[in-house]
């Protein structure tokens, strides 16, 4: 940053472009424009159909300073809401999913709201010449479905979700058969010391998979590397890779057991939004980055499995292979580019990239910088 102005960087042909200029991976100017410009303008991922299951079951979101809740009406359909209370400003709830019995009760002077965001009661309110409740109800958040799952957005001039996805919803069905059929059956939450962007790189690019860690090579022996395609679609992107014929996954084997795919499949929706399976399990996992900070970042991830089908020991087995190996080293490697794009011995890196966009390019990774760059800095109108 210089003279209060965001460092340039020059969209083009990525195998000519050194990668964004190392301050977007921790300057607070730079952090404060993408929450304000990306995050606040662009629809977030809460929970699926099902973790709403009942009216006055809800799902608590938290993006930087803001905070959305999601209801169950009375009518069934889901609702979307600023979490707080119309009277004093007081958090309406703190817990990250939950029931409200009849109504929802501010915790501070128990002003009570119906499911539909309408104010039912508020104590000693009669005592007030001319008030209206019809005037402090709570105040709405756009809210959209899609492939099952619902997704907020606090712009209210914001397009429609789906006009940024065509083609994604097909391409998931295609791999991930029961969306509309599953239920969550676990959370974990990381909080990691690093940029929200470098959780996204690494993420989108195969070149580390053979040569970083163990759990990375592990993953690579159950798929066919080499058919491994990494493929942008605007403001989506697939990473796909073809299954290899093996016995045991997980160390379980594989014969007798159903599974979404057994293809390791992953989409991700800009701007930090990833479906995915991976190969003979019979799970659907997601997750998300969410910035808590210029060098910290939320990443929750979760896990569904289909409700007409038993949780296989397979299945089990690879949900804990990702909490408690795969994530972890992942965020071992983000912490030590986090550290490393600080140096003074470094600004700009080189995207490795192919001519044939292969399995080890990283294409991916310089179309997501483009998209950020354009929502932050002072990136030409034409597209690359």
């Amino acid at each position: 940053m210089a003279n209060g102005k965001l460092d340039t960087w020059e969209i083009g042909a990525p195998e000519k472009t050194g990668t964004l200029p190392s301050k977007f991976f921790y300057d607070p100017e730079i952090h404060r424009r993408e929450v304000e410009e990306i995050f606040y303008k662009t629809w977030q991922c809460v929970c699926h159909d099902s973790e709403l299951a009942a009216p006055g079951s809800y799902v608590k979101f938290d993006l930087a300073d803001q905070s959305v809740l999601l209801i169950r009406g009375d009518d069934g359909q889901v609702h979307g809401f600023h979490n707080v209370c119309q009277h004093r400003g007081t958090r309406l709830v703190e817990a990250a999913r939950g029931q409200f019995k009849r109504m929802i009760i501010c915790p501070y002077h128990s002003w009570a709201y119906r499911f539909d965001g309408a104010l039912r009661n508020a104590p000693r309110s009669e005592e007030v010449a001319g008030f209206d409740p019809a005037q402090y109800g709570l105040k709405p958040v756009r809210v959209e479905a899609f492939a099952g799952f619902h997704f907020v957005n606090l712009d209210p001039a914001a397009a429609p979700l789906a006009g940024d996805l065509e083609g994604a919803l097909a391409t998931m069905r295609r791999y991930l058969p029961d969306l509309d059929d599953i239920e969550l059956v676990n959370e974990c939450d990381f909080e990691v010391e690093a940029n929200w962007k470098v959780i996204v790189d690494n993420a989108i690019e195969g070149y580390h998979f053979k040569l970083s860690g163990p759990v990375h090579k592990d993953l690579t022996a159950l798929i066919d590397f080499d058919g491994y395609a990494l493929t942008p679609h605007g403001k989506w992107w697939t990473y796909i890779g073809p299954p290899r014929a093996v016995e045991t996954a997980f160390g379980h084997p594989v014969a007798g057991e159903t599974y979404q795919t057994d293809w390791f499949f992953n989409i991700q929706l800009w701007p930090a939004t990833t479906f995915y399976a991976f190969p003979y399990a019979d799970v659907i996992g997601t997750f998300h980055q969410v910035p808590l900070g210029p060098e910290k970042t939320l990443l929750r991830c979760s896990h569904y499995r289909p409700k007409g089908r038993p949780e296989s020991a397979l299945s089990k087995a690879v949900i804990a292979w990702f909490n408690e190996e795969l994530a972890p080293e992942d965020i071992d490697l983000n912490l030590a580019v986090q550290r490393g794009v600080k140096s003074f011995g470094f600004d700009r890196g080189l995207y490795l990239i192919d001519a044939r966009h292969g399995p080890n390019s990283e294409h991916l990774v310089h179309h997501f910088h483009s998209l950020v760059y354009r929502a932050v800095g002072k990136a030409p109108a034409a597209a690359e």
